[in-house]
């Protein structure tokens, strides 16, 4: 696989985002390359009235990665690649980018989102791939991403 090529196209779509807080994207790749399902992050079937990105919440109950309106970029792909092409997203990669200001990648960090590594576990999706400022791609097996975003809070 052109991992440079599928980051590539998760940058423009990264584009697209429309949350206050992080523009985020991600494609969804098949085994045999073709690109599956793509996913930005904005609030719930991209509707303003859905937006809570201003709330401020006093209470310690929320976690932070429910403190936004926002569907994760993530989610978003897989659930386009669900919908349009269930039956190739089995052994599937996911390539998630995050964009600055300028559209231009920054690095996406290290697993974290608990939500969304499960997600990509439970859909089949087989790997998960991140940008890594400075070093380019880095690519883990889904369970693995999985277990590191548990150990992110560790």
């Amino acid at each position: 696989m052109d991992h440079e090529h599928f980051f590539e196209e998760a940058r423009k779509t990264a584009t697209m985002a429309t949350c206050n807080q992080a523009h985020c994207g991600s494609v969804i790749v098949s085994q045999n390359g073709q690109i599956i399902g793509r996913g930005y992050n904005a609030p719930p079937q991209g509707d303003e009235s859905q937006r809570m990105c201003d709330v401020e919440f006093h209470s310690k109950k929320k976690p932070n990665s429910d403190k936004t309106c926002c569907v994760h970029a993530e989610w978003n792909a897989i659930i386009d690649a669900l919908k349009h092409h269930g039956d190739k997203v089995d052994g599937s990669t996911l390539y998630f980018m995050r964009v600055n200001e300028k559209n231009e990648r920054t690095g996406a960090g290290v697993p974290w989102c608990t939500v969304c590594s499960r997600l990509a576990l439970e859909s089949g999706i087989a790997e998960f791939g991140l940008w890594q400022e400075g070093e380019g791609p880095k690519m883990f097996d889904t369970s693995t991403y999985n277990l590191e975003s548990y150990a992110f809070y560790n």
